[in-house]
């Protein structure tokens, strides 16, 4: 599949989003020319609203897999691990009888392999201090052990908040659509179906829209940003770092994880604290695989853990040979193959750009990057959320402006953002 730039897919040129913009206000004149207003969510979308969710590549290479809500953990954690998918959707067993159901109207959220393994592993903490022996089994004789564990139903961990809610988008919808949601709701990836009565087809993720955004490079209105450094920028709600010592153990490292419920761990050296290297969401299904490591994580150190990934999955044949189509669909497998090593932290230097930061995460198909000073001492996390953020369109009826590309591209069109509503500037 060959990738579009956003450029072409809208005809125009570099500077050709002012003419774009001045257009949209012309023909919303209708001879009042003290004052025109109209909403900002729908005047921002024609900026966008050419640009389809299938000029995404990869999107049907992406693995799905669906899991009941009535299923155990157990199973859940063990067809993931089989099928080396990273998260599945949820389908409610409703009433077969109910004609008037969309088949898409089945699914109820989406639940990942790392979220669910961390919840057994705290549980199982709370529970051994007398089951002695089986602390020298493996995760999954673990969960056999302890049927409270074990055989907990998918539906009863929506309290715990490992679901991730569930908004499917067809083929049709628009980028300006997927930013809208990637942005205001905290979710990883976006279901793809093909009609509102089909069943899932794929995923949109985060990678893949930054991945698109970049091809706007060189274009004024993206570079007026994306040339920005990151300190220029605002970030509502930067996420923290979350560190370990290269000495601690690997269950430390997992416990950091589950408290701080992020994407990623720093592994740092206790007296320089430089950083080492990283273990990520998706290492977690290393214990799963390896009874040894699992036994052995109250006393293995996460310094000698992140030397001990050796192996990496070999690329499926069926994946299209593009680029960013082997990025989307290995970015949702558990032995991805396309990330670097637990030892290669993906890291930028805290006055990089934030184009610097999009290509390096991109080309490194990771969902976040560490922020390093001179002496290489983390100071900062960026997610693709906080990327995505700054080229977010405004909420749809609420006060919040949109990222610094909306900002732009309103001012070069001769408006502002007021109080939710798109004000042309006299």
């Amino acid at each position: 599949m060959q990738s579009v730039k956003i450029a072409e897919v809208l005809n125009v040129s570099e500077g050709g989003l002012e003419d774009k913009g001045k257009n949209l206000i012309s023909s919303l004149d209708n001879g009042d020319s003290q004052h025109v207003q109209i909403d900002s969510g729908t005047a921002l979308q024609q900026f966008l609203d050419r640009i389809p969710i299938s000029s995404i590549p990869g999107i049907k290479n992406s693995p799905v897999l669906e899991l009941k809500a009535g299923d155990s953990i157990r199973d859940a954690i063990h067809t993931l691990h089989e099928k080396d998918v990273f998260s599945a959707a949820i389908v409610d067993m409703l009433d077969s009888d109910a004609d008037n159901i969309m088949f898409s109207d089945q699914y109820i959220g989406l639940v990942d392999f790392t979220s669910m393994v961390l919840w057994c592993l705290e549980e199982y903490e709370k529970t051994t201090d007398n089951l002695e022996y089986i602390k020298h089994c493996g995760f999954f004789s673990v969960l056999d052990h302890i049927p409270q564990i074990g055989q907990t139903k998918i539906s009863e961990l929506a309290m715990s908040f490992l679901w991730e809610p569930f908004f499917p988008v067809t083929l049709d919808d628009t980028v300006f659509h997927a930013l809208l949601l990637l942005s205001k709701h905290r979710v990883h990836v976006l279901p793809v179906i093909q009609q509102r009565e089909d069943g899932l087809i794929g995923f949109v993720t985060q990678n893949a829209v930054v991945q698109h955004l970049l091809q706007s490079s060189e274009l004024e209105w993206f570079d007026s940003i994306a040339d920005k450094n990151l300190s220029d920028l605002r970030f509502e709600g930067l996420e923290n770092p979350s560190c370990v010592f290269s000495d601690q153990t690997v269950a430390d490292a997992l416990k950091t994880f589950w408290q701080n419920q992020t994407s990623a761990v720093a592994v740092v050296d206790r007296q320089t604290k430089k950083l080492l290297g990283n273990v990520r969401k998706s290492d977690v299904h290393i214990l799963v695989r390896n009874d040894d490591i699992f036994r052995s994580r109250t006393v293995l150190t996460v310094g000698e853990f992140i030397h001990m990934e050796t192996d990496k999955a070999e690329s499926k044949p069926s994946i299209e040979r593009d680029h960013a189509a082997f990025l989307t669909a290995g970015s949702l497998r558990l032995k991805n193959s396309f990330i670097p090593r637990m030892d290669f932290p993906v890291a930028c230097k805290e006055n990089a750009t934030l184009k610097q930061i999009m290509e390096h995460t991109t080309a490194t198909n990771s969902s976040f990057s560490f922020l390093v000073n001179d002496k290489e001492q983390v100071t900062g996390f960026l997610t693709l959320r906080d990327i995505i953020l700054q080229f977010a369109p405004p909420c749809v009826n609420s006060t919040i402006n949109g990222g610094g590309f909306f900002e732009f591209a309103l001012e070069q069109s001769g408006c502002q953002v007021k109080d939710g509503t798109m004000i042309r500037n006299h």
